[in-house]
């Protein structure tokens, strides 16, 4: 299984453009997406007002491409997101047992 963090980094003035993404958009997408075992959806501390986390526990690697493409490697930019993030980052790990 793969675990998959991406992060993302919003423009000060559009946090809660993206928090309305993040629910309306991502979220129903991602958990209704085959080959996800488990997604969670971290939202900003106070600390870091305007950064958001998706985790999330692909299947297999064949899931994951299924879903970006063979560019599985690189963060994926969902239309409704232009203008809004600043920053992406993206991690992939192998689950341990």
């Amino acid at each position: 299984m793969i675990i998959r963090i991406f992060m993302v980094t919003v423009y000060d003035d559009r946090i809660e453009d993206f928090r309305d993404f993040l629910q309306n958009t991502a979220m129903p997408l991602m958990t209704s997406t085959d080959g996800i075992e488990t997604v969670h959806f971290g939202l900003p501390r106070p600390e870091t007002p305007n950064q958001f986390a998706i985790v999330m526990l692909w299947r297999d690697l064949d899931a994951l491409k299924a879903f970006v493409g063979d560019d599985w490697q690189e963060p994926h930019i969902h239309p409704d997101e232009r203008g809004i993030v600043k920053e992406r980052y993206l991690h992939h790990f192998e689950l341990a047992a």
